[in-house]
Formats: C-alpha cells, structure tokens, sequence
C-alpha cells in the first residue's frame, strides 16, 4: 500500500530541488532519511520533511503493521516548477532586468517492498489457478 506527501510552493528553484531528489530516488526510507540528513544543501532539509511526512501517512492508512517489516522504499519522487515572483531590479543607463524568483512543488511515493513479493506469492498458489 503507497503512500503520498506533498508540499507545495516551496521557495526554491526546481533545478536546485531536483539535484536532491535524484539522490534518494528508488531508494530504501532509511537510507534515503540518512542521505539527506548529511547533505549540506537547504533542499535536503526540505525533502527530509516531506519524506516523513510520507512515512506518517503511511503508517497512518496501515496502522496494523510496522515500519520495520513493510520494507518501505522511495517508489516515486518528482519535482515540479510552481508559481514564478517576477521583479525588476535596477539597471544601469536607466533599465531594469527582471529576476525571477521561482517555487516548485515536491511530490513523494513511498510503498512497501514486502508487499508485491507477498502478492505475487499468492497469485502463484494451485488454488487461483482453477
């Protein structure tokens, strides 16, 4: 059973956030939690939040099992572009550039890795063959 977490409008550039998140993409939660804890970068924080906040949630919808034996692993990360600040900073001879100042929105799949052995276990069974 999959569980989502979301954050949106983060206030960091999609490309910065991207770096962080192919890091721990298709990694096991615990591995991926110690990665980011040691990473220096501002993102690593950020997703380190979002990544237990999947873990809760997932915990939340199974609350029958434990983390330990659900095997949990990052099933899907993306990161998308959000809402764009546009500014204008002065220039010289009396023009202006623009700076945008770009978001983005994290997106996190965890899912357990014991639970498609287990399925496929079962559909292997005599018994749902006839």
């Amino acid at each position: 059973m999959e569980a989502v977490a979301r954050l949106k409008d983060v206030p960091t550039s999609p490309r910065k956030m991207r770096l962080i998140a192919d890091l721990i993409r298709g990694q096991r939660v615990s591995r991926a939690l110690g990665l980011l804890k040691y990473q220096p970068q501002a993102s690593a924080a950020i997703l380190q939040k979002v990544l237990l906040s999947a873990v809760a949630n997932w915990q939340q919808k199974n609350e029958d099992e434990r983390i330990e034996d659900a095997d949990l692993y990052v099933k899907t990360i993306f990161v998308d572009g959000g809402p764009m600040l546009k500014r204008l900073r002065p220039a010289p001879q009396g023009r202006g550039h623009r700076i945008r100042k770009r978001s983005n929105h994290i997106t996190i799949v965890i899912d357990s890795a014991a639970q498609p052995v287990l399925e496929q276990a079962e559909a292997q069974t005599p018994e749902n063959e006839n």
